[in-house]
Formats: C-alpha cells, structure tokens, sequence
C-alpha cells in the first residue's frame, strides 16, 4: 500500500521535504519498528484520545508512553483513550494500527510532547505497512507548527531493565521497593512442598500423590485433568497415584499441581481479558504449545511446560497488590488491543506506583525468583515481554514468546499486537512446517484444554 493520500498531500502542499524508508510489509506498527531496527527514540507515534468535544493527538517518542491526565490538564478537556477501532476509523487511508502523528493532515489538533521538538531528525510511520518517512529536525517543526507544547509523556523504563542498559531503575531496586511497601504473598505452603519434592531426583510417585491428596480439591483437580479427553486413557483411574503413574507423568503433575496451588495465594477476580479465566486459558495453552517445542529442541520438556504454565502469574500478582488499578488495566485491554501490555502498565502505574512500569514480566520473574522457582522459570517469567531478549535461558524465553505470538491469532493471552513469529521461530530453528504442526497438534485438544481451563478457574 502506498503512503497515507492525506499524508502524502499535506507534505506536498506544505512543502515539506522527506525522505522514504521501505521495508517489507509488517502486520503491525511495533513489528515494523522492530524490523527496521531504527534507535526507538528517533521514532514518533501517535496516540489519540477523545471526549463529547471530538479526538486529540498526542505526538511523542516510541520509547514512551502518553500521560492521559498531563494531555488532559493542557487541553482542559476530559480525555480518555480512543479504540482502535475508532482510531482506524479516522485514518482510513492507512493500514490499520498504521497512524501518522502528524494530526493537521486530518484536521485533528495536537499536543505534542516537549522533547519532540529538540529532535534532530525522526521516523514515523507513512500510514502504509511497508514504509516509513524520515523528516529532519526543520521537516519535523513544519509538520507539528500550531500544536501544543507540554511535558506528556511517560518514559519507557521497562525497555532498558535487564538488557545491560542504562536505567535509573532496577530489578533488585523494584523487588526492594515491592517488599518493602506491599505484603507479598508467600508460596503457599502445599506449593512449597511439592516444589522441595521435585527438587529430589529419588522423589517418588507415591509421595507426590500422597502430599496432593491432603487437598481434596487439588486431588479432584488432578483426576478430572488425567481423565480428560486430552489423554484418551482407556482404563479406570481410581486415585491420584494411578493419574500420575498410568496418565500424566510425575513431572506435569507436579508442575501442574504446584500452578493450582500457586495461584491460590492471589485474590484476582474471573472476569475479563485479564482475570482468571482468561489467565489459565493461556496459561495452558502457552504451557501445551511450549512442551511441543522443547520435544523438538531435545531440551526438558517438563521445565518447558512449567515455564509456559508460570510465566504470567505477574499479572495475577499486579491483580492481588493493586484491585482498583488492575480493573483499570482490565478495562483498558478491552478498549486498546492494539496497545501493548507494556504501554498500558506504564500508563495506569506511571504516577505514584512508577516503579511498577517495568511490567507485570518483570514482576512476575521478581516474585518467582522470593520464591525460589528454577531460573528458566523465573528468567521467562521476567523477560517475555522483551522480543528482543538473548541471554540466560534464552531458548526458553523464545519458546514461550513464540507460544504467545502464535496464541494471538487465536485471540488468546493478553497482547494483540502481532509479533514477528517468523523470527521467533528461526531463532529457535523451526520451520513454517514445525510450526504448523505445533498448531495443528493444539488446535486437536483446543476443546479439551479450554474445559480444563474452565476447570482450574472455577
């Protein structure tokens, strides 16, 4: 698709010279950015937000995420996000999730974040999914002349923890502060023991079903996942010890069985795209998809499984420390699927609570590490929502990033926008056809799954 018409004749009219950046066509902004692998902060996006008087644009770094409260204080209106839906709508000349931030091409006013102003030079996007414009500092003032100038914005301090960067935030300075201010829930103590046993290679099935049938619950738990059509068993089973030596295997009993009994520490309500309904669906899900890709990797796929059922319990934790913000963030993934998780943490924690922008991953590899889960666990619980992580681990990391960008064409998990899966899976050494087939195998027992989902929910 060729550059956004409307674009295209503002810049002629105004006479504002450009220069145009090709690259192959992208399912998504984020995933163009990537690509391109332009600096984050000479890119420019536009978020836009609306109230009873009509929409606003606010034009600031990639790396950064707007302050609907600051936005709203300059223009005196009461602002609040729009769709994206509604955003495409409006840019209708553009692929969508491809809008330009240059508001006056629309007839759209715009406040711009001050630092924008200072730049050299800048990339947005054309509107087209295969292009982006390059303007000069000169370019870039014509095309943002008339609009407003404030301070909107909030940086991105999550992009730069653990990967070596500059930050003035880090991991052990937010488990500090998250010890220190909140009441964390510790592991509770069936999860406790189940994780000891597994830790000891002479553990025995017996020993494991006994300390899972202290909990009648987690037992019947344990029973109805083993006679699920997920296994196809023929025969009876009568007790937890015949699930785990006849259908399930010691290791996914235990993963399974200490991810029941984790998630009990948490108070997180069912409901929404990140309640726990939603939560164990892609858990489970996740966890499937990642045992299919470590059987192709030669690595454990017991460890796999665990790090694939495990790596989003910071979203429960974020649910359990923070209910009125996690309603908040609940309703903002139903109203932005296009936004990352990244940038709508950043805007519902980015006053008091700024430490919490590192992410409900971070928060999560955090909360695993005080608990002393193995460090695959806890370095793909940290780093998932980092695309671009190579480190500790990293097979597994990818494994489950690969897991949650296939899910999203499922609609499945809590990001929307499209991930480059074709690197992810190159990076791991599978093919389109590997690929396929791990597809192919879940879509078989989606039924099956999605019941025993329903299951661990209730």
């Amino acid at each position: 698709m060729p550059a956004s018409a409307k674009l295209e004749m503002f810049l002629n009219r105004k006479g504002i010279d450009y220069e145009t950046v090709n690259h192959d066509e992208m399912p998504s902004f984020d995933v163009a950015v990537s690509s391109a692998g332009l600096p984050q902060h000479e890119v420019l996006r536009a978020t836009l937000l609306i109230d009873l008087n009509g929409v606003v644009m606010a034009v600031h770094s990639y790396q950064t995420a707007i302050d609907v409260d600051a936005v709203s204080q300059v223009t005196g209106r009461r602002l609040q996000l729009l769709t994206a839906r509604q955003a495409d709508r409006l840019f209708a000349d553009c692929e969508p999730g491809f809008h330009p931030p240059v508001g006056a091409a629309y007839d759209v006013p715009v406040v711009v974040d001050a630092p924008v102003l200072e730049m050299t030079h800048a990339y947005l996007t054309s509107g087209s999914n295969n292009s982006l414009l390059r303007l000069d500092g000169r370019a870039l003032r014509l095309v943002l002349a008339g609009a407003r100038k404030a301070r909107v914005s909030i940086v991105d301090e999550a992009h730069d923890l653990g990967e070596g960067r500059n930050s003035d935030i880090t991991l052990d300075e937010v488990a500090r502060r998250l010890q220190k201010l909140y009441r964390l829930p510790p592991m509770p103590a069936l999860a406790l023991k189940i994780l000891r046993l597994t830790a000891n290679p002479e553990a025995t099935a017996k020993e494991l079903s006994d300390l899972i049938e202290y909990d009648p619950s987690l037992s019947a738990q344990i029973m109805r996942y083993a006679r699920s059509a997920l296994f196809n068993y023929p025969g009876q089973i009568n007790s937890v010890q015949e699930a785990v030596t006849r259908v399930l295997g010691f290791d996914r009993v235990a993963h399974v069985a200490m991810g029941i009994a984790s998630v009990r520490a948490f108070d997180v309500p069912r409901d929404g795209m990140l309640g726990t309904d939603a939560f164990w669906r892609h858990s489970l899900y996740c966890a499937h998809l990642c045992q299919q890709m470590a059987a192709f990797k030669g690595v454990d796929k017991g460890l796999a499984y665990l790090c694939g059922l495990l790596h989003n319990f910071g979203l429960l934790l974020v649910g359990h420390l923070f209910p009125a913000e996690f309603d908040q963030l609940n309703r903002l993934r139903e109203a932005n699927p296009e936004q990352s998780m990244r940038t709508l943490e950043m805007q519902v924690f980015g006053g008091d609570q700024e430490f919490l922008t590192v992410g409900h991953g971070a928060i999560g590899g955090i909360l695993h590490r005080l608990w002393q889960l193995p460090d695959a666990v806890v370095k793909t619980a940290g780093m998932h929502q980092h695309l671009e992580y190579e480190g500790d681990h990293a097979d597994h990391v990818h494994m489950v990033q690969l897991a949650n960008g296939l899910l999203k064409g499922k609609e499945i998990g809590d990001e929307f926008n499209p991930d480059d899966t074709v690197a992810l899976a190159d990076s791991l050494g599978f093919t389109d056809a590997d690929v396929a087939m791990f597809l192919s195998a879940t879509d078989d027992v989606a039924q099956e799954l999605d019941e025993l989902a329903r299951t661990l929910a209730a």
